[in-house]
This record gives C-alpha cells, structure tokens and sequence, in this order.
C-alpha cells in the first residue's frame, strides 16, 4: 500500500528559519547602531506624533491592555536620549514627548516588568543629568507612588499570586528606588534574600525552577541568573560565589549552543526571538563578571553579533517596521500576544542596547567578529548531560551534537499550564527539524492513550533512572523510567499509575529512535492510542511496508520518518494555526492511531527520524 501527496507551496507560509547568508564581518554595535536604534527611534516617532490612536500592524497599541507598557515606553525613550549630545536638534523633542507621553500613561495600570522598566529609565535620565527636562516634578511625583515593589509584594514579603522568579523584579526595582534616593536599603535587602533563597532551596544545580519544586526548567531557568547578575552589575555590587557558579553553570549551558546560523534556545515557552536574546543576557553578564576564558569571550561576541544581524533580517518584518512573532506562519504563546506588539519591539530592543554596551565596554565596540562558529560547534562535546534536579524525579537536560546539528532532550515537568503544552515534551528538539507548538497539546511525537473511561495519559513528567551514555564509535543512548503516566485534563500535572514506561533514545549519524514500552499495571481497556508528527517540509511521500509505516521527505531537514507499532497513519498538508511554531509553520502532518483494546502485555511503539545533519537547509 502506497500514498502520496505534493504539498503545495502555500503563499503566506515560511519555512522553519531563514536561510541568510551571515555577514560575519558586521559587528554587533554596528547593527545596533545603524539598524535597531533606527527602527526603534521609528517606532517611538509615532508613539509621539499619534499617542492613543496608534495602531501598529493593525493592532490597537493602547488599547489592547498590555500592563507593561507604559514602563517600555519610558525606557525606549530613554535610550534614544541618553544616547544623543547635548547639541543634537532632536533632544528638545524628545524631551517633551517624553512628558508627554508620562502624563498620557500615567494612570494606565502598570505591574511588575513594566515598573522595573520605567525605573530604569528614571535611572538612566538622572545617571545622564536630563530628569528633570523629561518630567515635571508632579509627575515625577506620582510615579514615585506609582512605581512601587510593594504593589505585587505583601507587607510579609510574600509575592501576591506570582511565581518566585519575580522575587527578582522586585529586588530590581527596590534596587532602582534605592538609587534614586526613594526608599532605603532595607526592601531590597530582602528581596535579594528571598531571590537567593528560591535559588538555593529549588536549584540543586544552579538552575531556577520556575515552580516551587516541580521541575519546570526552562530557558527561563537558564536565564533568570543572567538576570539576577546583570542587576548585580548595574547597581555596581559584587555577586556573591553562589550566583557567580549559577551563572557559569547557565554560561555552560548556551555556550554549547552557539552556532553560525543565530538559532536560540530550542524548548519551552516564549522562544521566538527570546530564545535568542537569553543567550545575549546571559554570556554578556557572564563575560562583565569574567566568567569566561578569551576564546569563549570571543565566541560569544561573534554569536551577539549574528543573532543582532538575524534579528533584524528575520524577526523584523520590513514592511511594518515591526517585529513579527506572530504572522507568516509565526506562533507564540499568548503571554506574548500580538496585543502587545509596541513592547514587544521595545523589549527585545532594548535587551540588544544594553548588552551591546557590555560588550563595547569589554573592547568590542565595532570589532569584526572572528570566531567560526562551525568549527565551535563541531568542537563541542557530543553527549552533554545536564543535571536540574534530583529527587522524587529526576529533572535534566540532553545535549547531543551531531556536526551543525544540535538535539536538546528536556527531561523535565512543564508545572501547572504548561506540562501539556508541547514545547515541554520530552523531546529531542532541534532548530527546523522539531519544534513544539506554542500552547499547544497535540501529541507531537508522544504517545497519547485514551482510554475506555475518556481518560488521557501521556508519558510526560514524572522521569526516574535517567542515562544517558557515549555510544562506541560515536552517537549516544539515553534511557529513562516513567511509574507513572501524567493523566491530562488538569492544570497540573496529575499522576496516573495505570500505565508505566520505559524509554530508550538512540541518537547516531544522521538519526534519532526512540523506542518506548508501555507495561499496564492490570488489564487497561484503551479506546485509541495516537502519536502525530508534524514536519516542515512541504513534499512528503507515505508508504507502508511490513508492520511499519515510513514517510520520505523532498525537502527541509526531514529526510525520513518511521513508525512502528501503530496500526494506521495518514499523510496530510496543514495550513493551521494550531500548527505553527516559533520560528514558521509546519506544513506536513503525520497522524498515526491504533484502535481500542485490552492491554494486557507491554506494548512497544518505536520511530525513527533521520536527517541532514550539516547545516540549513533550504
């Protein structure tokens, strides 16, 4: 039995990631200066002229209810005039769009990120003597009310409905406040403590758990010390030896993904462009502190310098003068809706500005980048286990390398919301190959079990006995138990013992299997078993052959796909939001189902994947 299909290049559609050529010899403040500071300076321009009316690629700006946003105008706005002379003829109007557009937020609501925001850029005007030429002394006023730790903190330190990494946002604000001369030391004391704390009791290995023990580790969990040590260095402190290990553990971590196309961190939720900018925070943090040796200090230049170059190439969409996380193909997760588009643009700007600036200080200002990163990544080690946590489960990191290709296996628990969502499966996520769908819950290459009482299992979350070793002669196996499955419906992970597996990963030259065996704990009545796989590439043949069902692939980095253990597949095109991801969308699907019946003996599904390994393909 043989099917096949021609998918049809669709108009709005594109690819996984850009194919660009990189201009290596494009330093990073050059694209800062000539390109970004520009498009921000654009943006702002029509924030002045049109206010409340502004609409930015067909979405109202103000009125969509970004709760940061009056915080990232303020610091955009900031930048631009800190960063011109004293004589230049835009100051002036700067100046007075600032106040005006102070007055014109100054009632908006405002939490968290948006306060730390516009502290730093109060921060900034008194730092450069221009404070009070940007806001009238009622205004100034106000905002010392308004912009206030204490909003989402209790008078017990205890943060009001939020997770324990904004701990750190609060410590920044109360560090900001402090330096402003409106409050003492006293807040952000304690909020550092309780910052430290979370760290200490939650990160056996350095990394931040988002969640209070359940094991989400994510790139925000690679991330939040670069955070933590950039605040370090703006308040001119010395981070204590604890948050210098945490943040060469983070460093480690990045440094083995650096790569010549600019692709970022590969799982977990607010990727896009993000993905990419953790990476700037972090090593730029790391190289001010001195955590890095000269050759990695240089690789990590050369890698800010391309992700600067790609952001501007790809993330922002030239026709709007925008950045686009959410057209073309585009998808992200509605923390980053389209509804906040301006603070977005301003966000992601200003996380390039400042760590550019780092890397001026350091003696990089306008130095042509000459690291090879294809040389760096073929250089780097090709089985990376990195521990997050160890306990009742074991909570990890894969690292496999395959020359240009990287393979990140998160054996983790994506906590309440998000253990579900695919971006946190346990899978060997790779940039253009495998990718998660923001938000969404289709069983991308897992194994989902619906059972005859409607019950849905997942092996998702609850991972012991993890290996992962060296194979002779090259490639790695990586081995991990499940006891329990993660029965879905919840927002929370809930455990379901009904159902155990055991799960084998086989990584070798150009192809990943993975193999996994299902063992009931009694007789389990199942109504079907799915798996799907949805792929980039647009031209996709299906055929049948013995027990096994193989796709072949004419395009992207897919070159095969095969399944065995499930009882029928089907070959589709998908034009679909649900099957979009970060970066663009998919366009092939593979769904594969068995029927319903009794499971009595362990069950074995297995797939195998194989791939171009050398780089991009087109």
């Amino acid at each position: 039995m043989r099917r096949a299909f021609l998918l049809a290049t669709l108009a709005m559609a594109s690819c996984a990631a850009p194919v660009f050529a990189q201009n290596l010899s494009a330093p990073m403040n050059a694209t800062v200066r000539l390109r970004l500071m520009p498009q921000t300076e654009a943006l702002l321009e029509q924030v002045m002229t049109q206010g409340r009316t502004l609409r930015l690629d067909g979405q109202d700006v103000f009125g969509a209810g970004d709760k940061f946003l009056g915080g990232k105008i303020a610091d955009g706005m900031a930048f631009v005039i800190v960063g011109m002379d004293k004589d230049d003829p835009r100051l002036p109007r700067y100046e007075a769009g600032f106040r005006k557009l102070a007055q014109l937020t100054l009632h908006d609501k405002l939490t968290t990120w948006g306060i730390y925001y516009y502290m730093q850029a109060l921060a900034k005007l008194k730092d450069a003597g221009r404070l009070e030429a940007c806001l009238d002394p009622q205004t100034l006023a106000a905002l010392k009310t308004k912009l206030d730790w204490r909003s989402f903190v209790d008078p017990d330190f205890r943060l009001i409905d939020l997770p324990n990494n904004y701990y750190g946002v609060a410590f920044s604000i109360a560090q900001l406040r402090h330096k402003l001369g409106w409050e003492d030391a006293s807040g952000m004391t304690t909020l550092l403590d309780k910052t430290l704390a979370h760290y200490r009791t939650y990160s056996q290995y350095g990394f931040a758990d988002e969640t209070d023990g359940q094991g989400r580790f994510d790139r925000y969990s690679i991330l939040l010390i670069g955070e933590l040590s950039q605040r370090y260095i703006e308040a001119g402190l010395t981070p204590p030896p604890d948050v210098r290990d945490w943040l060469r553990e983070s460093a480690k971590v990045l440094l083995l993904r650096l790569n010549e196309e600019g692709d970022g961190f590969e799982y977990g939720r607010s990727i896009g462009p993000y993905g990419e900018t953790a990476f700037l925070e972090v090593l730029s943090a790391a190289a001010t502190l001195n955590l890095l040796t000269p050759q990695e200090r240089d690789a990590a230049y050369s890698y800010s310098s391309i992700v600067a170059q790609r952001y501007m190439d790809f993330w922002v969409d030239g026709r709007t003068g925008s950045v686009n996380m959410w057209e073309k193909g585009r998808k992200t997760d509605d923390y980053r809706g389209k509804n906040r588009i301006l603070g977005e643009n301003l966000s992601l700007a200003r996380q390039y500005i400042y760590t550019n600036a780092e890397w001026n200080a350091l003696g990089y200002r306008d130095v042509a980048p000459t690291t090879d990163l294809a040389a760096w990544r073929a250089a780097q080690p090709p089985l990376t286990l990195t521990w997050f946590a160890k306990g009742d489960y074991d909570r990890a990191l894969v690292t496999v390398i395959d020359d240009q290709r990287l393979f990140g296996l998160p054996l983790i628990n994506g906590g309440e919301d998000q253990h579900n969502h695919s971006p946190y499966f346990p899978l060997p996520f790779s940039p253009d190959l495998i990718s998660g769908v923001p938000d969404g819950a289709a069983p991308q290459l897992i194994v989902r079990f619906t059972l005859a009482d409607g019950t849905e299992l997942e092996p998702l979350s609850y991972f012991r006995d993890v290996e992962a070793h060296a194979l002779p002669g090259g490639g790695a196996e990586v081995r991990y138990d499940q006891a329990k499955m993660d029965r879905l419906g919840q927002k929370t992970p809930q455990p379901d013992a009904r159902l155990a597996a055991r799960t084998l990963y086989r990584f070798s030259k150009g192809e990943v299997t993975r193999e996994d065996v299902f063992t009931p704990a009694a007789p389990l009545d199942v109504a079907a078993i799915d798996l799907e796989f949805a792929s980039y590439s647009m031209t996709a043949h299906l055929s049948h052959e013995a027990d096994a069902w193989r796709v072949s692939y004419g395009d992207g980095a897919a070159i095969s796909f095969t399944i065995q253990g499930l009882q029928t597949c089907a070959l589709t095109p998908v034009d679909d939001p649900a099957y979009r991801t970060p970066t663009g969308a998919f366009h092939s699907l593979l769904r594969c189902r068995s029927g319903g019946a009794t499971l009595t003996q362990p069950l074995r599904i297995s797939w195998r994947l194989t791939y171009n390994a050398t780089g991009r393909t087109p």
